[in-house]
């Protein structure tokens, strides 16, 4: 647990504050049920991890964001404010994979200080989660954390591991030099122009088919090449993303040469 907010102007993604669960402050309250989180209805790209890569491929395209450090993103929507699996509250609409980011929201570890390896469980005091009353779960037991609370701890650890697990695999994906712009046009019956999603990046796969086969062992030992696969294969997804956004009327406004950004997350 910790005592101090974190000092960090930086909020991730979903995040509109974040203070540390502490004694103090928290010791009489009690945990709420989310029951509605509009925000994350208009997240269309989700950062993900590749410990859920096999899981994600069956549902949503998975893209790199570009940039100098590249992420792992799950679309969930192919334009800016649009998620075509939640609804207007934040809910999901169908029994679905949910990307651990959103279960894992709105708690966090989060760094207190500059400079210290401890990481200490935060939340968003703004998600609604910490209440008062009688109803929901106590967050202390006496001054230990709950049971609750500690598995929630233990869940933000688990995802801290995957993270970790995360940037080595895009660490040696930036250096194997496979990543390149990706570019998806896609053109509905009775549209004139198509629509060209551009903004992410994605494997190669000529480079890919064209390394040495050392390379490709190497990657196949340490668990990369499996993952590589499941972001191609995933792929395919996109046209069912955009197809779920015109059947939802959700889908882009028909214009001249369109061109709308797919993952700017």
């Amino acid at each position: 647990m910790a005592s101090q907010a974190p000092n960090n102007n930086a909020l991730p993604l979903l995040y509109n504050a974040l203070e540390p669960i502490n004694q103090q402050q928290h010791g009489d309250k009690r945990l709420m049920a989310i029951d509605s989180a509009p925000h994350i209805a208009s997240a269309h790209a989700i950062p993900v991890t590749v410990d859920e890569f096999a899981l994600l491929q069956r549902t949503y395209p998975i893209v790199f964001s570009v940039g100098e450090n590249p992420v792992p993103l799950a679309l969930m929507g192919l334009n800016e404010g649009v998620n075509t699996f939640l609804d207007e509250k934040g809910m999901l609409t169908e029994p679905v994979y949910l990307p651990a980011y959103l279960r894992r929201y709105p708690f966090l570890l989060a760094q207190l200080s500059e400079g210290s390896d401890e990481l200490s469980l935060c939340v968003d005091p703004t998600s609604g989660v910490i209440g008062d009353g009688p109803d929901g779960d106590p967050i202390f037991d006496g001054a230990q954390p709950s049971e609750k609370v500690k598995a929630i701890l233990e869940f933000c650890e688990q995802f801290e591991a995957a993270g970790q697990r995360t940037a080595a695999f895009m660490a040696e994906l930036v250096k194997s030099g496979l990543l390149m712009d990706g570019e998806v046009a896609i053109q509905p019956d009775g549209s004139d122009q198509p629509f060209v999603y551009r903004g992410f990046q994605m494997i190669d796969e000529e480079k890919l088919r064209e390394m040495r086969g050392d390379e490709l062992r190497k990657m196949n030992q340490n668990g990369m090449l499996p993952l590589l696969f499941a972001h191609l294969f995933s792929l395919a997804q996109i046209r069912d993303i955009f197809g779920r956004q015109v059947a939802q009327g959700k889908g882009p406004i028909p214009q001249p040469q369109a061109q709308p950004q797919l993952a700017d997350a």
